[in-house]
């Protein structure tokens, strides 16, 4: 029988209720960032309709009112600025990203970018680099780093033996054996990290997947043990408060989210319409709740996917499906 971690079990082990104590170390301000998911919407609403001047306006007045910018919105809006002109805006923004964390190896990948950059900016970029990336680790908690990295390693390493097995009995068989014990005990590690220093996302230690690909991984073990689990639901309350706070974003809610009840409902449900196709009949619905978290509705991003098509941009929205989402007919 697949043993379960209950909700009582961690309240004995950790010896307060959960959810109450405030989170010793953070820093972060009380601000509300439903705010800021719906400025960037409203954004991207800008830029779908090629208004590209007012959706930078848009993008610098919330990017004055918050002390924490998402690395994605520093990206998005630098490219902006080249494409209507303004190099040394752009620039300026290129460097408040690596600031907030992107490394000199994406950004050299960035193919926009890289046309609009001349070999004499890539050499002010890399004089600055070094001090603009330590800007970004003296952000972060370094050692919350590399704990949930090894977690990650270790999610990883048994996800990987389970796909390697190509007989889908004996995998099955694995993942059962092995998965539950594995999965409980990442989370009962996050759950003391979240406790005690907050959720492990992009403000915190500048990775926004590590812990969404756990937590996606421990909702699709299959449909007993996700219907059955106790723990993720325990913590889902948390970790909407921290996407309120600006924690987490609403798009490592939204994977581990639509991974639970895509795999409740075996495929015929995805609340967020990433693993299952939204169709005419319920895609006013998947909208609601993505508006609920703060992401653009399917519409809007697949209006985004033709500005990246016009114009070359990278809008660095998910990837988890390849270019549009489809809205079949029903």
């Amino acid at each position: 029988m697949t043993r379960h971690i209950t909700v009582m079990n961690i309240l004995l082990l950790f010896g307060f209720l959960y959810g109450l104590t405030a989170c010793e170390d953070s820093v972060k301000k009380a601000i509300d960032y439903n705010k800021y998911h719906s400025e960037i919407i409203l954004a991207e609403a800008l830029i779908s309709q090629e208004k590209y001047e007012e959706a930078l306006i848009q993008y610098e007045k919330l990017f004055s009112e918050y002390d924490f910018i998402f690395l994605r919105d520093y990206k998005v809006a630098s490219q902006i600025f080249f494409l209507i002109g303004e190099k040394e805006k752009g620039l300026t923004y290129i460097k408040k990203a690596i600031s907030n964390g992107w490394e000199l190896t994406n950004l050299k990948e960035q193919k926009f970018l890289s046309k609009n950059l001349l070999a004499s900016d890539w050499e002010t970029i890399e004089k600055q680099y070094e001090d603009l990336h330590n800007q970004f680790l003296n952000k972060i908690d370094s050692a919350i780093k590399s704990r949930v990295r090894s977690m990650f390693d270790k999610d990883q390493k048994i996800a990987y033996k389970a796909f390697i097995i190509e007989d889908e009995i004996e995998q099955e068989k694995f993942i059962t054996e092995n998965f539950p014990k594995h999965s409980e005990e990442q989370l009962v590690n996050l759950i003391e990290i979240m406790e005690t220093k907050g959720y492990p996302g992009e403000f915190l230690i500048g990775n926004d997947f590590w812990v969404s690909t756990i937590l996606s991984h421990h909702n699709s073990q299959g449909v007993d043990y996700v219907r059955n689990d106790t723990l993720y639901d325990f913590i889902k309350p948390k970790l909407i408060q921290f996407l309120n706070e600006g924690y987490i974003s609403p798009y490592e809610i939204a994977l581990a989210e639509d991974w639970k009840k895509t795999t409740i409902s075996e495929w015929n449900e995805s609340p967020y319409g990433y693993l299952n196709p939204p169709n005419t009949s319920n895609i006013s619905q998947v909208n609601k709740t993505r508006t609920a978290i703060g992401l653009r509705t399917v519409e809007l991003r697949n209006k985004l996917i033709d500005i990246e098509r016009k114009t070359g941009m990278h809008l660095y929205l998910p990837d988890w499906v390849d270019g549009k989402i489809k809205i079949e007919e029903k």
